[in-house]
């Protein structure tokens, strides 16, 4: 049992300096002068001059590396558990990009088992950027209802030249056998987008919104600060038919492309410009590949996304871009947990799991990560490592 005192505590919303109590995993008790019970095996951890936040919640990263766009050399290696931990991330969701073929549903499920077993909580999306869902069972639907961490589908690419071109109907098709699977399972039902940079841009989702009676709730459109033309179209998704929108942290933020969107910026944009603080999130694309193509598609180079880029934009968003903590944060804890129907998640409150990131008051560096009640970072220095790192 851990018991964190005079911390300020960021729920996201601000409760004001309070002490915490964790046991079992869970949050047990919240409030001033908690006592310390020392004989029960409860240690304290001092919060003077720190802030108390929620773990982040990554709902798109490449657990078993990405990329292959420029041969076999170029697949980028899996995520390690200290990725994640030195970035205050404590969920993550799995998901499968370009590459269908040799990184599978199989290694991608074996993968978030291990990273739970590990220390974090995980989950994945079944399928890749190709249509027809390369899925398990053989079917989007059944994969959701009868596969456990399963909680949609993607990524799928819209708007791409790796895209697999399907039809409005067709993705239609996979977003209304997400949502039927989510409402069968308990489960969000989400279904991942990867947006391209191509001119259609976000014709499929307002295609869906329009014309069906799914709501834009079942479907995540990402990398959508990719350019300020598809930045400005994400903003007025979300503000006139109430779609949620989601921004990219891995990118490099000496060397961003012209046209890009820094994630902190784009929040900071989005919220001005009157875009519900719900209907933003942030996610990392860690592990995947950061691709580079020439005027005529033409592979040019590769980098890769890093997790801990999601906590960096959303210190960016407050210390940069004049945010306040309650709005930055959402991006990264409240708003993907109530997507992916995560009520444990993504807040701190009695009965919520002891997902906790302690960082310093004025430069927001972490000082202390708390996973299903573990501590993973004590000091800012990494204590949990992966299987392989030890």
């Amino acid at each position: 049992m851990y018991l964190i005192k005079n911390a300020g505590v960021y729920a996201p919303e601000d409760l004001g300096e309070l002490d915490v109590l964790t046991g079992g995993g869970q949050i047990l008790k919240i409030g001033k002068n908690l006592p310390a019970e020392e004989a029960y095996g409860v240690e304290v951890i001092d919060g003077r001059g720190k802030v108390l936040m929620p773990g982040l919640i990554d709902a798109h990263v490449h657990i078993l590396g990405g990329g292959g766009e420029g041969g076999a050399r170029t697949r980028t290696p899996e995520l390690m558990l200290s990725d994640a931990v030195s970035g205050g991330v404590t969920t993550v969701v799995g998901c499968l990009g370009t590459d269908g073929c040799t990184r599978t549903m199989e290694n991608l499920l074996a993968k978030a088992k291990g990273l739970e077993e590990e220390g974090i909580t995980t989950y994945v999306y079944t399928g890749s950027y190709q249509v027809p869902v390369r899925t398990l069972t053989g079917s989007v639907m059944d994969d959701i209802i009868l596969l456990e961490k399963v909680v949609g589908t993607g990524e799928i690419a819209i708007s791409d030249h790796r895209s697999s071109q399907p039809r409005k109907k067709e993705f239609a098709r996979i977003v209304a056998d997400t949502r039927v699977g989510g409402i069968l399972s308990g489960k969000a039902g989400l279904v991942n987008i990867h947006m391209g940079d191509g001119e259609d841009r976000l014709k499929f989702l307002r295609y869906v919104v329009k014309k069906t009676e799914i709501p834009p709730s079942n479907m995540l459109p990402t990398h959508i600060n990719r350019s300020m033309a598809l930045m400005e179209e994400g903003i007025d998704y979300a503000k006139t038919l109430g779609g949620y929108i989601d921004l990219t942290t891995s990118s490099d933020p000496e060397h961003l492309d012209p046209d890009e969107v820094k994630a902190s910026a784009g929040l900071k944009m989005a919220l001005e410009a009157g875009v519900s603080p719900d209907h933003v999130t942030f996610s990392s694309d860690g592990q995947g590949s950061l691709p580079v193509f020439d005027a005529e598609g033409r592979f040019a180079g590769l980098g890769v996304g890093k997790v801990a880029s999601l906590y960096r934009e959303m210190k960016d968003a407050v210390l940069e871009e004049g945010l306040s903590l309650t709005d930055a944060l959402r991006a990264v804890s409240k708003n993907p947990a109530a997507l992916l129907k995560l009520p444990n998640k993504g807040r701190i409150a009695e009965g919520a799991d002891a997902d906790l990131v302690l960082a310093d008051r004025d430069t927001l560096a972490i000082d202390t990560v708390l996973a299903k009640g573990r501590v993973m970072m004590r000091d800012g220095q990494v204590l949990a490592k992966g299987t392989f790192e030890r």
